[in-house]
Formats: structure tokens, sequence, C-alpha cells
């Protein structure tokens, strides 16, 4: 029986799941994909914010391309698998449950297209990215010139691929491919950790105002300004009407909310 790719657990309202193939450095075949997919499609109800972190000394060397070699599929089988992976990345990206991913060694490929679906970005001094498709004589399928683009711009992307040349944590940093750095002489603390106390604060937030903010702004995003802005006013309506408000309100009315300043 073969070992499962994701090991889950909970920690009070912060779900945790681990990419679990160390061997292969968390690269991701369909089994892997379609276990993602059954886990975002049965996020149990009381969980606020999902903690994606991997086994070993690399995040995710993104499609097992032995996989896809033995495989030998047509272009038509190969369109398939492209749509389940953009099914399961969707559920991440759009599910309304913020998500973020721990990232170490290798995010690279596939493993890119994972980290780019999910909220926030958390990486180790180790972590480096790359798309090296050019390289492979392969295309994208996991939602890269959708998601990866829209995080670095299409031209960066398209020089990433042609060059296959792999970008260090720092420049990573700078283009949005992570949004903090940790297990460094500024921030010694792991990125597992670090991860767990943003988590923390985020599960925190009012539900609602979470789901909006994870389930809109890229797909407001996507629109015309007239359109994003009639979205966003209707957002703000349903979120700004919740039952978690007035409490809320009536804490900073009465001085009892944190006061917002650099820390």
């Amino acid at each position: 029986m073969s070992t499962p790719y994701l090991k889950t657990h909970e920690i009070d309202q912060i779900g945790v799941i681990t990419l679990n193939r160390e061997s292969k450095r968390n690269a991701l075949d369909e089994s892997a994909i379609a276990e993602i997919d059954h886990y975002f499609s049965n996020i149990p109800p009381h969980i606020r914010v999902i903690v994606m972190a991997a086994q070993g000394d690399h995040f995710c060397a993104g499609l097992d391309l032995k996989e896809h070699h033995d495989q030998e599929r047509s272009a038509v089988d190969f369109l398939r698998v492209c749509q389940g992976w953009h099914r399961a990345f969707d559920k991440i990206q759009h599910g309304g449950i913020p998500v973020i991913a721990c990232l170490q060694g290798a995010v690279v490929g596939g493993g890119l297209e994972l980290a780019s679906a999910a909220h926030i970005r958390v990486a180790d001094i180790s972590t480096y990215f790359s798309l090296p498709e050019g390289t492979r004589g392969i295309f994208t399928g996991g939602g890269a010139t959708v998601r990866t683009a829209k995080i670095i711009t299409p031209n960066r992307m398209v020089e990433m691929m042609l060059t296959g040349r792999v970008m260090d944590v720092q420049e990573g940093l700078r283009l949005g491919l992570a949004h903090y750095v940790c297990n460094s002489p500024e921030n010694p603390e792991s990125a597992y950790e670090f991860a767990l106390s943003l988590a923390t604060k985020i599960a925190g937030n009012a539900p609602l105002s979470n789901y909006a903010i994870v389930s809109s702004i890229n797909k407001i995003s996507d629109m015309s300004a007239t359109d994003g802005l009639f979205a966003e006013g209707l957002m703000a309506a349903v979120v700004q009407t919740g039952n978690d408000v007035q409490r809320r309100l009536n804490d900073f009315v009465n001085k009892r909310a944190h006061k917002v300043k650099p820390t």
C-alpha cells in the first residue's frame, strides 16, 4: 500500500498539511494532486487557517517527470492532467480559507505553481525558485501562466522559463514569491514556527472577513475597473453587516482594540 502524499493534523483552528514524499523532493504525480484536491474539498468547518508544509529539505520539485515519461500521455490525456491541477489549486486559492505555505529548498516548476496558489508564503533561507520547463522541453500546466505570472509579471516568467535560471530566496522576496524569509539573522524563527504564529493571528480575524479577502481580491483584479468596484462594494456590504462586526467596532470605539502602529 502506497504512503499518502499528505500528512494532516490540526492545532486548534489551524489545519496543517505536510507534503510527504521526501525521497522524490515531494514531486507531484496524479495521486498527489488527487489527495490535495480531496483535502481542500473537505476542509472541516472549524478550521480557520491552513498551513502547508513539506517533509525533508525541499518544498516541492514540481511535476514527477518519471511518471510523466512512463505514462507517455497523449495531448488529450495531459490536458486532463492539467485540468486536475487547475481544479485542485483553484480550491486552495479560492476556497475561502487562508493558506500559508512554508517553503524550503526547491520550489521548482509545479512546486512554484502550488506555492503560488497559497495566500502567504513564508520561506526558509534555503529556498530557491525556478521554472525549468524550457530546458526540459515542456510547458507549465499547473496554473503558472495565471498565478505566478500575476505575482512576478509575465515578462519575468518568460525569462525564467527560457533561461531556466535559479532564483535565490532574496530575489524571490523582492519579486513577491515569498512574503517573509526565516531562519536568517533578521528573523531567526523557522519558517514553520513563523507560519504557525501568522496562522494563529489570522485565525483570530472575523471568518467572513478572511473569506472575503482570499476569495474576492484576486477575482476582482481580473475584472474591469467598473465591475471590480461594484463587486468590491457588494463584498463590503456583506462583510460589514456580519454578526462579528458590531462587537469588533465596539472594541474600537471603546479603545479596547489594538492600535495600528509599526512593530
